[in-house]
């Protein structure tokens, strides 16, 4: 059965702890996404693959869904108008304060949806504490790490199109497309890198960047190779995944508080 948190009384949520649910929480940003994406991309793609994710869950999971957690850390990103970031030191507090909060309710297990790579090293922080201070499962689902949907989109692209490319647009065509706004669109120009390079922006040896790096609009990747097709077939994909984290999250075995 799946529960929404904000929509429970007290009682309710007691009952429902003691079922031992997984909760899930979507993390995202608001930020800018170069000219022809919404500054809301990232949330709204959270919440649109956790609405997908929730169709696809087996009625007898017990899930509870948290109100998400709309602004991340995006330093990256803050040359940009629009940007809203928190301090890595109070988004990794946020986040150990809903763990802190699933644990006085008695909740154990939290799998944590992600769709912005910023929030990456805070989760990891975050979860290691929850582990040692609750002994709280939490599994962290960042999308873009999941296996990609097999002939969909370009390796290349894939590997480049790391923020506004083809990925993302493609996703907001389905999910919001009034907001996509690709009329002028112009593909960035990246340098070129070797298909055996180890450094990159999220390469095997990752080097920090701001999104200037990137391009003068702060995107990488060619968002005129999305579609709104692709983009339904990317959901449904990642969605899928995402339940299926969800169900191996629920029969993990209980850890024990340190």
């Amino acid at each position: 059965m799946i529960h929404h948190w904000q929509q429970l009384t007290a009682p309710q949520l007691a009952e429902v702890a003691e079922r031992d649910p997984v909760a899930v929480l979507v993390l995202g940003a608001v930020e800018q996404h170069g000219t022809h994406l919404p500054l809301a991309t990232d949330i709204m793609i959270g919440e649109g693959l956790q609405s997908a994710m929730l169709e696809q869950l087996s009625p007898s999971l017990e899930v509870i869904c948290l109100p998400p957690i709309s602004v991340g850390a995006s330093d990256e990103h803050a040359s940009y108008p629009g940007t809203l970031s928190l301090p890595a030191p109070v988004a990794i507090a946020t986040l150990e304060a809903y763990g802190d909060s699933l644990a006085r309710t008695g909740i154990e297990r939290l799998v944590l949806i992600n769709s912005h790579g910023g929030n990456k090293a805070v989760m990891d922080l975050a979860s290691l504490t929850l582990r040692r201070r609750h002994g709280m499962r939490v599994v962290k689902a960042t999308y873009t790490r999941l296996p990609p949907l097999e002939g969909a989109i370009d390796a290349d692209e894939l590997r480049k199109g790391l923020h506004g490319g083809a990925l993302e647009t493609a996703m907001m065509l389905h999910l919001a497309p009034t907001l996509v706004q690709l009329q002028g669109y112009q593909a960035p120009s990246l340098a070129a890198a070797q298909d055996d390079a180890l450094i990159g922006p999220e390469g095997a040896a990752a080097f920090a960047w701001l999104a200037e790096d990137l391009s003068h609009q702060g995107v990488a990747g060619d968002a005129r190779l999305a579609t709104a097709e692709l983009g339904a077939r990317l959901v449904h994909h990642y969605a899928r995944l995402l339940a299926k984290v969800v169900a191996e999250t629920a029969n993990l075995p209980p850890l024990e508080k340190a």
